[in-house]
Order: C-alpha cells, then sequence, then structure tokens
C-alpha cells in the first residue's frame, strides 16, 4: 500500500502543486485518474469557485455553491463532489496513479473519495492525496499511519510516484526518467 500526500499552507497552494504533478507526470505516459482542482476568483464575490477535472481528460465540476458575501457555512456541494467521485471511479481502472485533490471534511467524516482510495489502494494503484492542516489528523488516522509526505516541490513528489509504481510500470523509457 502506497499513499503519499501534499500539503502547502495558503490558498490553492496544494492545489497548484498537484496541477504541476499531474503536467509532469502526464508528460512522462503515466495513466492518472482522480481529480485536480482550480479555483476562479470572482470580482463580485468574497469567496471563489472551486472546479475540480476529472483525470485525465475531464469532464469538470463546479464543487462550490454561491452562498452570497456574507455566507460563513461551508461552501461545498457534496451532490457535485459526488459526481466527481463517481466520475473519477469510472477511470480508475488501468491507472497508473490517483490523485485526489483534496481530503476535506467529507473525507474527514468517511465519505467523499475515501471508498475510491480504498479501491485504489486494493488494486495495488499508489495514491497521492492533497490534505490541509484541518484534516491531516483524520487523514493519518484513514491511511493507518502509513502515509508518507511528499514534500512540496513537485519534482519530489513526481519521484515519490516514480518510486511506488509497480515494478513493472518502472521498466518503460518514460517511467525510468521520472525516477
Amino acid at each position: 500500500m502506497h499513499i503519499g500526500y501534499v500539503s502547502q499552507a495558503g490558498r490553492g497552494a496544494s492545489d497548484a502543486i498537484l496541477a504541476d504533478v499531474v503536467t509532469l507526470l502526464t508528460a512522462q505516459g503515466l495513466r492518472l485518474a482522480g481529480t485536480v482542482q482550480s479555483t476562479a476568483e470572482r470580482a463580485d464575490r468574497a469567496q471563489c469557485d472551486m472546479d475540480v477535472q476529472v483525470l485525465p481528460d475531464g469532464p469538470s465540476f463546479r464543487i462550490s455553491q454561491d452562498l452570497g458575501n456574507h455566507a460563513k457555512g461551508c461552501r461545498l456541494d457534496p451532490g457535485a463532489l459526488e459526481q466527481a467521485v463517481a466520475a473519477a471511479t469510472a477511470r480508475l481502472d488501468g491507472a497508473d496513479l490517483l490523485i485526489v485533490n483534496k481530503f476535506g471534511k467529507l473525507e474527514a467524516e468517511g465519505r467523499g473519495f475515501c471508498a475510491l482510495i480504498a479501491e485504489a489502494l486494493g488494486l495495488g494503484i499508489p495514491v497521492l492525496v492533497g490534505v490541509n492542516g484541518l484534516n491531516l489528523a483524520a487523514f493519518q488516522q484513514f491511511s493507518g499511519g502509513l502515509a508518507m509526505p511528499c514534500g512540496n516541490d513537485p519534482r519530489d513528489v513526481v519521484a515519490w510516484a516514480a518510486a511506488h509504481l509497480p515494478s513493472t510500470e518502472r521498466q518503460t523509457p518514460a517511467r525510468e526518467a521520472a525516477e
């Protein structure tokens, strides 16, 4: 079982690292499943819009709800997130690596991407997860303390991924370059 994580403070910082990792791994020919998140600032709103793209090539889902400028509650749209999970699950077959944009509130409650992460690990597919500080303890509990920090430099994260691919995957020249 190989599960790693990135955790960078700052709005969207872990998302940016994972997006860079996806670009690097895709260029090396790896088959990726999962999601990456992007945010879009809006001049007329205090909060950004949150979208996830299902790897490798979409679709994208808006996972935030527009609750207005004065709303204080959670803006996550659980229904949209579940749609993204279902779409990512449908693309898991044949993947070299599962990337999950965030182990967030739903995952801390045992929902969201938890079943997909467990399925990938059960199939021997390494998993890379973005985790914020608020949910790190829940993530460590979920992973049984086996999750490894991968650092926050995309090259280090790519090296972690390359080192944990099944040995048959590491035999190709594109994958050897990742190591």
